[in-house]
């Protein structure tokens, strides 16, 4: 099992920026393909952005491409989320989550049930 662990939400004003870290500990001696999703009250889990498990190759939501980033140091075990041009609606609990099968097909990334270990989640909030 891995552990994982999420800081650095907060309240920002639209159009401000944030950067998100995922620790990871315990059973990391091999890195993981890696996810962020994020839950607005009432709604369902979504997808944000995903990085392989070397960090050369990332994918994204479409309501995020080309305003977030995911970029890893596997040297700390850490993943980061960089988030610039934030919007109201990307107010919502956003959650890592690590695959620890190493073969993630391209139709699974998206998925919630892909991942098999998430963290507590942080609080993001953008007022507009």
């Amino acid at each position: 099992q891995v552990q994982l662990g999420e800081s650095g939400g907060g309240l920002v004003q639209a159009g401000g920026s944030l950067r998100l870290s995922c620790a990871a500990s315990g059973r990391t001696r091999s890195s993981y393909f890696m996810g962020w999703f994020r839950q607005a009250p009432g709604k369902e889990r979504e997808f944000v952005a995903a990085i392989s498990r070397s960090g050369s190759n990332t994918y994204y939501a479409d309501t995020v491409k080309g305003r977030f980033t995911i970029s890893r140091d596997n040297a700390k075990n850490t993943v980061y989320l960089q988030m610039n041009i934030l919007k109201p609606e990307d107010t919502a609990v956003y959650f890592c989550a690590a695959r620890l099968d190493p073969v993630v097909l391209s139709t699974q990334i998206t998925r919630v049930s892909t991942y098999d270990n998430w963290g507590q989640g942080t609080q993001v909030t953008v007022s507009s």
